[in-house]
């Protein structure tokens, strides 16, 4: 596997856990948690790269990069309203938590190609590159969305293929060529 490859495949675990930890229903916990996999990420691009880490060097690198991020701050404390607040907060931490990873991981993969550290990184220069990152960011966690609801139902239809076996309106030669169709959808 390429280094690049190996990369993206960090990169896009990472953006399902932010996803996962921007739905968190309590209040800034879920922006803790969403920094705290941000900063694992960018310690495994890191060795990837065979770039030096640091817990301080990594924080100063994703700070630069999103700042305050009042949109994922807003997002999180939108969470407080009881009831419908927690949904509405919950789906937009996650999107906003998502394309935030996918911005910092790209722009760590860029940053390192090109032989920088955690210690020589042009601070504005970054930032830009991190806001287009982001854009593209929030097409990528839709689209993983998109992936997700996807298996799901392939994943439901299997389960009624089976059932139809089972209850003997499918032979077992018609189940195994309905499902081998099913599985190369995914």
């Amino acid at each position: 596997m390429s280094q690049r490859t190996e990369a993206e495949a960090i990169i896009r675990t990472h953006v399902l856990w932010a996803m996962g930890g921007g739905l968190i229903p309590l209040p800034l916990v879920d922006f803790a948690a969403v920094t705290a996999i941000q900063l694992e990420m960018l310690q495994q691009l890191a060795r990837l790269y065979q770039v030096d880490y640091s817990q301080s060097t990594g924080k100063a690198f994703v700070s630069a990069l999103t700042g305050t991020t009042i949109a994922r701050l807003g997002a999180s404390l939108v969470k407080a309203i009881p009831g419908i607040g927690t949904i509405i907060g919950g789906a937009s931490m996650a999107l906003t938590s998502g394309a935030s990873t996918y911005a910092v991981g790209q722009v760590a993969i860029n940053h390192f190609s090109n032989s920088g550290s955690l210690n020589n990184f042009a601070e504005e220069q970054l930032r830009k590159a991190y806001d287009s990152a982001f854009e593209k960011g929030k097409s990528y966690v839709s689209d993983l969305e998109n992936e997700k609801d996807q298996a799901a139902n392939i994943y439901q239809a299997l389960e009624k293929l089976g059932k139809l076996k089972e209850m003997g309106v499918l032979t077992e030669e018609e189940f195994q060529a309905k499902k081998k169709q099913l599985l190369e959808r995914l």
